[in-house]
């Protein structure tokens, strides 16, 4: 006779991640009138999280670019006073050593020539000066302070060497110019020049409006101009320009730093780092409120049907489903929600974002850590606000289940 047969052990079969997810996204095709309004809820909030981010960006890229435009990183370098009262001097050789500072990104200067007057033409009195100035000035300046010209060419390596100007704004408007051309001339300490360029405003360097500006070359040949710079002017990055400041001085005249004056930062980069902090905080605080918004929404639609999808769980675990399995079900079935809301979201934040922008003429800024970041954590709210759900299911045994039904 033989022994008596021992039966095989069976063993749950079990999902494949392929089958993790066709289990979990049929719940949401039998039930797609709940499972599109569930999601739509989770979009508006992701939607309005994306949204803010990107509108708050843009708008603040347009304030960096019109702050960037009133000169919040322009610092100008002058010579001060020596301990006697008399006007010191910058070396010949500040510009190069300014221009060695590594966050600075721009130099150039002026020299001014005291003693050099303007006239229309040699009929005038005179007396009657209008009160302009006369600077040698670097090819590099208008890049440098932002200045445009009005009609005509900036002085170069060419022009710069001839009795060429370029006039300031008031300047041309007191001397009756116009247009400039090789017709306008001018009298500049006696000597005849061509008026190449007329200035806009200049806004960052109001001082050159009223000034009359020649080749650094024709100024040392025609005006025995010693070539050392009476104004130099620099830009840095945003960031680093309290840190340039603090060096400037030192840099243009090691030997007397005392006798260099350094203009302070402009008011309107505190104002840029004001408003940056107080949008930071704004786009965390309704980042989180979007987000939580988002999990009540996953954790009331995944409990609802968890409660209407008894008979499903029981009929389950009766065909011989773990709790493992119910539970991976009704978790990944949460996952897929929240992340075809997050996508949705995103998507609809980004056209938000796209058509206010373009609205209200601004540039188009939707960071990239704004969207993966809002599809990470909806995915992340999506599981943990599933989770209890999921676990809830998993408990229910199958006569349970059935009997409840």
């Amino acid at each position: 006779m033989t022994g008596p047969q021992t039966r095989p052990r069976l063993t749950p079969a079990r999902l494949s991640p392929r089958e993790v997810v066709r289990v979990g996204a049929t719940g949401l095709r039998s039930r797609p009138t709940r499972a599109l309004l569930s999601a739509l809820g989770i979009a508006i909030g992701i939607a309005a999280m994306v949204a803010v981010v990107g509108i708050s960006s843009s708008s603040r890229e347009q304030l960096e670019r019109q702050l960037a435009a009133l000169g919040t990183n322009l610092l100008t370098v002058v010579p001060g006073q020596t301990f006697d009262g008399q006007e010191a001097k910058l070396p010949a050789e500040a510009e190069a050593m300014i221009a060695r500072i590594g966050p600075v990104t721009a130099v150039s200067a002026t020299g001014a020539i005291r003693d050099a007057k303007v006239y229309r033409s040699d009929r005038i009195p005179k007396v009657e000066t209008g009160g302009l100035t006369v600077s040698a000035a670097r090819a590099s300046l208008p890049g440098t302070v932002g200045a445009t010209l009005r009609n005509g060419v900036w002085l170069n390596g060419g022009t710069g060497r001839y009795p060429a100007a370029v006039l300031g704004a008031d300047a041309a408007g007191r001397l009756g110019i116009g247009r400039a051309g090789p017709e306008t001339m001018i009298l500049v300490g006696g000597e005849r020049f061509t008026v190449i360029g007329v200035l806009d405003q200049v806004k960052l360097a109001p001082e050159l409006d009223t000034a009359v500006l020649i080749g650094w070359p024709a100024a040392t040949d025609l005006f025995r101009f010693d070539g050392r710079a009476t104004t130099v002017y620099t830009r840095s990055r945003d960031s680093q320009v309290e840190a340039v400041r603090a060096v400037l001085a030192a840099t243009a005249n090691p030997q007397a730093a005392g006798d260099v004056s350094v203009s302070r930062p402009s008011d309107a980069l505190a104002a840029s780092r004001a408003a940056n902090a107080t949008l930071n905080g704004l786009l965390l605080g309704l980042g989180a409120v979007a987000l939580l918004v988002g999990g009540v929404g996953v954790a009331n639609t995944m409990v609802i049907s968890v409660l209407e999808r008894r008979s499903e769980i029981g009929l389950r675990r009766s065909l011989g489903a773990t709790r493992g399995q119910i539970r991976t079900q009704f978790l990944a079935e949460s996952l897929l929600l929240s992340a075809l809301g997050g996508i949705g979201g995103v998507l609809l934040g980004i056209a938000v974002t796209t058509g206010y922008a373009a609205y209200q003429s601004w540039p188009t800024v939707v960071p990239a850590w704004a969207t993966t970041g809002a599809l990470a954590a909806t995915v992340l709210i999506g599981g943990v606000a599933g989770l209890y759900p999921a676990i809830r299911a998993a408990r229910l045994s199958p006569t349970e289940a059935l009997v409840m039904v």
